[in-house]
Order: structure tokens, then sequence, then C-alpha cells
């Protein structure tokens, strides 16, 4: 089976690009700020430089960690999803289920591979401009050197290899259970049951904001903890959200869109496990994004009105919170372009079917538009709802103000960017799948 998921890789390049992407920029990111742990540890670096480089490296790289598994998992099971027929033709052949897993688990880790091993040279400058930045801010001296060592190069692979193995695991296990026609009430369970999970873990990290002082450096800790778990459990619900969503916007996109919106409506109502996997990073975008630029931009603010200067401390935190929202930003809009370029990409043939039937390209790209923007909508929706869980309390606290002083602004930032990726991403690979001929479209899936 690992000669055949080399062969796999080997003649069908193109089908793990966005795999590729994904893990080379997830083990790029990763290594670049572990690879602070390992300038911290010189000799020459003093006590307070250190604890600085180890704060960057420690947070981003646990945020990394996350955002590589989702960028990975989302990638991986539209792949992993879309290679169901050939799945059902190796169990009808003979091919047992853990034969199948390690051949795709082969083909992630050669992939996994070949992105760390392609992110050294760009994580080993990412992490110079890094120290730079911090050196030009006056948060590490000048003299302290950039080294790139086992912590940078172990974490980013490690942590991207181990990424890879987990996602193709669960990947294969789904799309095993659907050729073999298994229940998958077992794994909506176990589903339910993280995402249940994560929800009373950030439910608990914002009541904690109460219980911690306003003047405590710490207190932008647990709500914004709480905002990225509660952030997760709506990403885990993805399929049940968005079905909830469509009761209630069938009748609009219905009125509005026509036929199209009616085609839409049903298409998503049939595609909702699939479509979820757009909804994931759509979800954890929106809701880190504007947790924690409205609760950093609240910190400055209640920092500047008291008068006092800003510490070293103030804005080694602030510094922290703009480069994990800058990473949230790429990243997210990576894996949701990935992901909405796989899945629309996917569906050449189902778009001839429907132009045969009678349906035109205008009608093919409103659907198409139609379900980005009820997608769009559902994400930003529950994404807003879990930064506002994090925003209000700790607005409460630290400023004694429900609402925050600065506005919508940010959260329109948030969602503009958003719904560019999300509608232009479906609509430029729709566009360029309808220039296949429909019979030509059609007799390729066939």
């Amino acid at each position: 089976m690992f000669l055949l998921s080399m062969r796999s890789v080997r003649h069908r390049p193109g089908r793990f690009l966005a795999t590729l992407l994904s893990a080379f920029l997830g083990a790029a990111i990763l290594m670049a700020f572990n690879s602070l742990h390992d300038t911290a540890g010189a000799n020459d670096v003093g006590p307070a430089d250190a604890e600085t480089l180890g704060l960057v490296g420690g947070v981003v790289g646990g945020y990394g960690a996350l955002l590589v598994f989702f960028a990975v998992a989302s990638t991986l099971t539209v792949n992993v999803t879309q290679r169901g027929a050939e799945i059902a033709l190796l169990r009808s052949t003979g091919a047992t289920p853990a034969q199948i897993t390690r051949m795709v688990v082969g083909e992630a880790v050669t992939v996994g591979l070949l992105g760390t091993l392609l992110a050294v040279g760009p994580a080993m400058l990412g992490g110079r401009v890094l120290l730079g930045m911090f050196q030009d801010t006056g948060q590490v001296a000048g003299s302290v050197a950039y080294a790139f060592g086992p912590v940078g190069l172990g974490a980013g692979a490690g942590v991207t290899l181990l990424a890879s193995v987990g996602a193709a695991f669960l990947a294969v296990r789904r799309a095993t259970r659907a050729a073999s026609a298994r229940p998958s009430a077992p794994r909506r369970r176990l589903r339910a049951v993280a995402a249940c999970a994560a929800l009373a873990a950030g439910t608990a990290g914002v009541c904690a904001t109460f219980a911690i002082d306003a003047a405590e450096p710490a207190l932008m800790a647990a709500p914004a903890c709480g905002a990225i778990l509660l952030s997760v459990g709506f990403a885990l619900l993805a399929p049940d959200l968005l079905r909830g969503a469509l009761e209630r916007l069938a009748r609009p996109v219905g009125a509005v869109a026509g036929a199209s919106g009616w085609l839409t409506v049903h298409t998503l109502r049939e595609r909702a496990p699939r479509l979820a996997t757009v909804l994931m990073p759509l979800t954890l975008f929106t809701g880190i994004a504007t947790g924690t630029l409205y609760m950093q931009t609240l910190e400055t603010g209640a920092i500047e009105a008291s008068g006092l200067a800003r510490s070293v401390e103030d804005r080694n935190l602030e510094t922290v919170n703009l480069v994990v929202v800058g990473i949230v930003v790429a990243f997210a809009c990576v894996t949701l372009i990935n992901t909405l370029y796989a899945a629309t990409s996917y569906r050449r043939a189902e778009f001839g079917t429907q132009r045969l039937a009678g349906a035109t390209p205008g009608q093919v790209l409103g659907t198409v538009g139609a379900e980005s923007l009820v997608l769009t909508v559902t994400g930003v929706l529950f994404g807003t709802v879990a930064g506002l869980a994090g925003i209000l309390p700790f607005s409460l606290v630290r400023t004694e103000a429900v609402l925050p002083d600065q506005g919508p602004g940010i959260w329109l930032g948030v969602v503009a960017v958003a719904a560019g990726a999300t509608l232009l991403t479906t609509l430029g690979t729709a566009r360029v799948a309808l220039r296949v001929p429909a019979t030509e479209a059609v007799a390729r899936a066939a």
C-alpha cells in the first residue's frame, strides 16, 4: 500500500496541491515562531529577552498547531471524500479498511514531509524577520543573534506530520464507512461530544473573566481562549448549524434568486456534511479575528485613557495578539481558498449535468453564488456570536461598559475578508469549470 501511495501522489499531483500548500504554510509558521525558543536558549540572551521570545513562541506556536490541524483536516477531508468511487472500487477488489487507511495515511505523510522540507528556508527567513521586528520595537536587545535549531525544526515537522496523519485517519474512516454503507452514528456522537466539551470549556473561560482583576495583565487570556473554544465548538457543529440556517433562509433565498435559489437550497441540504468543511475555517476565522482585534483595541484604549505609559509587557501582549490575528487571517483565507477550490472544481460534472438538464451558465453561477452567500452568512453569524462572547465580558470588566466604543468597523473588515474570500473563490472556480462543454464534463466523470 505504501508503493500505491507513492504512485498516487506522483501521478496525481494536482489533487494533493491544496494539502501541500496547507502543510507548507503550517510548517513554515510553526518553525518560524518556535525557532524563537532556539534563539532564547542561547547563552548570551538575557532573562528578559528570553522571556519575551519564549512568550511569543509558546503562544503563537500553540495557536499555530490548532490552525495547522484544521487546515490540513479540511483539505484532506475534501480530497478523500472526492475519492469515494476509488475507495469503493478498492473495497470491492478485496482491499481491507486497514489497507486503505495505510494508503491514505502514507499519502498524507508524503505530502506533509514534502511541505515541511519546502518550508525550512521560508521559516528561517520568517524567524529572522520576527526577531528584527522585536528588536526594532525595543522589546529584544539588538545584540541577540537569531538561531534556528532542533526546537523550531522538531515542532514544525512533528506537528505538521501529526496533523496530516490524524486528519488522514479521520477522513479515510469516514470515507470507508460511507463506501461500505456502515452507519455513521458513532462518529456523529463523537463530534457532538467534542463540540459540547469545547462549548462548555469556552463558556467557562468567558465566565472566568469576571473573577480576574481589571488591572491584571492576563485579563485578556480568559475571554480570548473562551472565544476560541466557542468558535471550535461551533465549527464542529457546522453540519447541524447549516441545516438550521437553511430552514430559515430557504424562503428568502428562493424569493430573491428564483430558480437558482430553489436549486441552491436543495443542493445545500444534500451536501451539508461536505460543506461543513468550509464552515469550519470560516467560523474560526470570524470568531478569533473579531474577538482578538476588539479586545486588543479595548486594552490599548484603556491604557491610553488611564494616562499611564505603556510598559514592555503591554507592548509584548499587543504584538502577540496582532501577530496571532495576522496568522489567523492568512491561514484561514488560505484554508478557505484551498477547500472552496477543491470542492467547487470537483463539481464540474454536476455543473455539466445541470446544463444538460436545461440550466444556463448564468443560472449555475447564480446557484453557486447563492450557496456561497448562505455559507458566509452562517459562518459569520456563529463566528460573531463566539467573538462577542469574549468581547462583552472583557469590555465590562476592563472599561465597565458592556459594548466597546470602537464601533462596527473592525467587524465589517473581518466580514469583508471572509465574504470576499468565499465569493471570489467559488465564483471564479465555477466560471473556469463552466468553460468545459457540458457533454465533455459529464463524460470525464463517467
